[in-house]
């Protein structure tokens, strides 16, 4: 899995799963404090480290596994532009671990996902740090997707530190 550790400035990377990135940091705030942050889906864009998120659709917090909630997004490479995204939360353990699935309403209502997860591991480190790792885990991508979407990560390397680092000024405040 390639991996980035980003704590007191240190880096490393590792390769073990091809098709998931992953990267982790300290925050100096507790983890109920981190938890709550990642389940409100009005700070969401604020977290992104690619500017793609706008705004919640939705924005009631994460409270279950399964619960949806949209997103509306901007990207250049996009075919409209704007669009927006359907969530479906996939796990959810408060306050350790919280990940979505993204996908889209198609014409006919239905639901699709496109077999990509993000998730939030969060481990405290007493009561004030918390280690959290955001991984994105795209091994789920079936081939027509895979063909649609082109490359995966279909981000650049800085995106996966750039939240966590927005994550942790979320959390300070």
């Amino acid at each position: 899995m390639p991996s980035t550790t980003d704590s007191a400035n240190a880096t490393s990377r590792s390769v073990a799963d091809p098709e998931t990135v992953s990267t982790t940091r300290t925050i100096a705030a507790p983890v109920a404090t981190v938890f709550a942050v990642l389940a409100d889906p009005t700070t969401h864009a604020a977290i992104d480290g690619t500017g793609w998120v706008q705004e919640p659709a939705d924005q009631a917090p994460l409270t279950e596994a399964g619960q949806l909630f949209r997103m509306d997004m901007h990207h250049s490479r996009h075919p409209n532009g704007d669009y927006q995204v359907v969530n479906k939360v996939a796990v959810f353990d408060a306050p350790h671990t919280i990940g979505w699935l993204t996908g889209y309403q198609k014409d006919d209502g239905d639901l699709e996902f496109g077999g990509w997860i993000w998730r939030y591991d969060l481990v405290p480190l007493g009561p004030s740090a918390t280690r959290v790792t955001l991984s994105y885990d795209w091994s789920a991508v079936p081939p027509s997707v895979r063909e649609r979407v082109g490359q995966f990560p279909p981000f650049g390397p800085e995106h996966l530190p750039n939240s966590l680092r927005h994550l942790a000024q979320l959390a300070a405040r």
